[in-house]
């Protein structure tokens, strides 16, 4: 069957390339789409229009294995070591962007995304399709469309129940970022004590006796290493391929957006919080995790219980932006990231 699908999707590709010659799609709207070679993998896609660059694998996957300005680094890791391959017994990190479940659970969470996949190419848009996983019983599918101008990407997850039972998950994405940079996560918007008047003179509402977030540890997560930075207004998690030992934490965060800094390109991801829904790991709709290698910017959805032949998506929105500097102080980040972010937020 996997056989039969590789050599679906390569007749496929070869007549789309016969017809159309090396671009399968010139939208008018500026967004292109042709068939490249890319890592080691000779049937990739790549979408691009006159700014940023994105190329998915379907070879393996589904994958978007990068993203970036054109002629410009990659902004997501690729591990050199598994660039390429294909039909791997055990399940390889390869790097990129990818879709999973949580929970996270071994080997649930970890059936190996190296056989080739169904491509849908579409003006401006590209759906990638998986083979339902044998271990689980669950289809992955990445649905993506990237705008005719500027670093702006909607992506589109969706999971599909092929068992004969309900099963409950929560869609969970890793986009794994290049090294060197840092992790930007915004706070909840601060407010003093209620029982301390503002400087108005004005007593707080008594609302704010409640919490407003959670932020969730991991066994191996130590807040006294120096990746760390803790602000009044931001979470900070920098990359350090000198570290030797890998991070993670998880929170709850209503202002729906988390980004990553490296260098002078900031990389944003928009995934709205869904107020009243239950999320995985303790209330978590963002996680990062980073060892030597690179850094994970994570969203995850909420939990629900999928009846056989039920869907659920989840849906990240990116944006690319060049020439941004930011230290690690609160008025750095409120002046080079924050109006990037609010731009996307409207």
């Amino acid at each position: 069957m996997r056989m039969a699908a590789s050599r679906w999707v390569a007749s496929w590709l070869a007549f789309l390339l016969a017809t159309s010659g090396a671009c399968l799609f010139a939208a008018e709207r500026g967004t292109k789409m042709e068939k490249i070679a890319y890592g080691g993998w000779p049937n990739c896609i790549r979408m691009a229009n006159d700014a940023v660059e994105m190329i998915a694998t379907t070879d393996v996957g589904p994958r978007v294995i990068r993203f970036g300005f054109v002629g410009k680094d990659n902004e997501f890791f690729e591990d050199p070591e598994q660039m390429g391959k294909t039909n791997a017994s055990e399940w390889l990190a390869f790097g990129g962007h990818r879709l999973w479940l949580a929970p996270e659970a071994k080997p649930r969470s970890y059936f190996p995304d190296s056989q080739p996949l169904k491509a849908v190419l579409l003006p401006g848009v590209l759906r990638l399709i998986q083979d339902t996983e044998t271990t689980n019983g669950i289809e992955k599918e990445i649905e993506i469309a990237l705008a005719p101008k500027g670093g702006h990407v909607t992506a589109v997850h969706k999971l599909t129940n092929h068992n004969l039972w309900d099963v409950e998950l929560a869609p969970w994405t890793l986009t794994v970022m290049a090294p060197k940079g840092k992790a930007i996560f915004p706070a909840e918007p601060y407010s003093p004590h209620p029982d301390i008047p503002d400087f108005a003179g004005q007593v707080i509402d008594k609302k704010f006796y409640l919490p407003t977030r959670t932020l969730v540890l991991w066994s191996y997560t130590n807040l006294q290493d120096p990746r760390w930075v803790f602000t009044s207004k931001y979470l900070i998690l920098k990359q350090d391929p000198a570290a030797t030992k890998p991070l993670k934490i998880g929170m709850s965060n209503r202002q729906s957006w988390a980004a990553y800094l490296r260098g002078e390109h900031l990389f944003v991801k928009k995934v709205l919080y869904k107020e009243g829904a239950t999320y995985p790991d303790h209330g978590c709709n963002f996680e990062t995790f980073t060892n030597p290698a690179m850094l994970e910017l994570e969203s995850v959805g909420p939990l629900v219980k999928l009846p056989p032949g039920a869907s659920v998506t989840h849906r990240e929105e990116w944006y690319l932006f060049d020439g941004v500097t930011a230290d690690d102080t609160d008025a750095s980040i409120d002046a080079g990231v924050l109006p990037k972010v609010r731009s996307v937020m409207k």
